[in-house]
């Protein structure tokens, strides 16, 4: 199942609480949270840190990070500056002063052949400019951590055993805390990144989808939230990622490979930036996975303010999913919702093939027909790429 980013605020709780040391931390939504939640959580004896908290790497360097905010004033102004970058979710917390002498880096990464530590005694933002001093140990014992421990000089020596618990016991796939600040041996965990399994939330109690976090869009949407819970009880491959929630071009593709291919066609025709999304249906999902798939893209699209748009139904030629099946559950959800589609005037172009092709494909052309519904119905004898030719040169003639 797909590694998936915690918010920084979730992955803090679970690794202090694990780890019995305070936190204070507090996430802050800038369009929802009221004002008073900051000054009802800031110490006047204390300073701040305000920072976005939506997945984004390399946060400091693009000026996502405000440091040394003496009140809730300065912590407001921050968060406002900040805001203008298109960003919402923030995390604030107690700032720690200290010299960069004393930043560390550690990660540990979950591969086929086991967990990877990768430690290094010079830490930061900077950390790519050192990367030949990051050491890399597949661990293996208790040895390797106190190995790691000694060498970063922090104590207790248990440190990165007690990590290497919480990693497993809350399904991490990913660990990273850089800087981890080591004053008189101390350690402080300044910025932490998180990725965990997302098939696990039925397992844990400590996460759930809420704290997911895509880099791209920030938080998840609700339709990608929905697509990976349904993805989680499917034997079928059934993923969804937001690109741009106000682009033109809406794509409802079945098959990994074809997917990409029709995605790639996309940029190589010049209108990458108006794809709203990428994913696939494949795995012969049900009728009714189908249309909750369906149903969840229609959301998006209906949702987007692009002027004119398009939705491609892109397919190769299946070896066992039935085209019929998963057609009957795509007409559902474009039931559901045809009075908008039409009022949108939203054009759908299609090309499948694979098992009743021929039943499947003359039931969703007569359905579109009959709804007044402009674009086109092809079988595996159109290429597949040029499905999307198709599609785009219908928004170049309404342009």
């Amino acid at each position: 199942m797909p590694r998936v980013k915690l918010s920084e605020f979730r992955a803090k709780t679970i690794v202090n609480n694990y780890m019995g040391t305070s936190y204070s931390g507090f996430p802050f939504h800038a369009k929802t949270d009221a004002i008073s939640k900051i000054d009802d959580a800031v110490n006047p004896d204390k300073k701040y840190v305000a920072k976005v908290d939506q997945g984004i790497k390399k946060r400091f360097k693009q000026g996502l990070v405000a440091l040394d905010l003496k009140n809730a004033s300065d912590i407001v102004d921050a968060i406002a500056t900040i805001r203008k970058k298109h960003f919402d979710e923030f995390l604030v917390e107690e700032y720690i002063p200290h010299e960069q002498k004393d930043e560390k880096y550690i990660s540990f990464e979950r591969t086929a052949k086991g967990i990877v530590i990768h430690y290094a005694s010079s830490g930061g933002v900077d950390i790519e400019d050192h990367s030949h001093e990051v050491k890399s140990i597949l661990y293996k014992d208790s040895n390797d951590a106190r190995k790691v421990a000694a060498e970063l000089g922090v104590e207790p020596e248990s440190f990165v055993e007690k990590l290497l618990e919480l990693f497993d016991i809350n399904y991490f796939s990913f660990l990273e805390i850089n800087p981890l600040v080591i004053s008189f041996k101390k350690p402080y965990m300044l910025d932490i990144a998180a990725e965990v399994d997302s098939a696990a939330e039925f397992f844990v109690d400590t996460w759930s989808s809420n704290d997911f976090r895509n880099s791209r869009t920030g938080v998840l949407t609700e339709e990608e939230k929905n697509i990976h819970k349904l993805s989680e009880k499917s034997s079928s491959s059934l993923t969804l990622t937001v690109l741009n929630p106000n682009g033109a071009i809406f794509m409802l593709l079945s098959g990994g490979g074809v997917s990409l291919a029709l995605a790639d066609e996309v940029a190589n025709l010049g209108k990458g930036d108006l794809l709203a999304n990428y994913g696939e249906y494949s795995g012969n999902p049900t009728e009714e996975e189908t249309y909750i798939y369906t149903k969840n893209l229609l959301s998006l699209l209906l949702k987007s303010t692009a002027a004119h748009k398009v939705l491609i139904i892109g397919g190769g030629v299946a070896n066992f999913t039935d085209v019929r099946v998963t057609f009957r559950g795509i007409i559902h959800a474009m039931t559901d919702v045809m009075p908008e589609l039409q009022r949108q005037n939203v054009k759908v172009f299609v090309r499948r093939g694979g098992p009743h092709q021929a039943e499947g494909l003359a039931h969703m052309e007569s359905y579109l027909k009959e709804n007044g519904i402009e674009g086109s119905v092809h079988g595996p004898k159109l290429v597949v790429s040029e499905i999307v030719a198709k599609a785009l040169e219908s928004i170049t003639i309404d342009n």
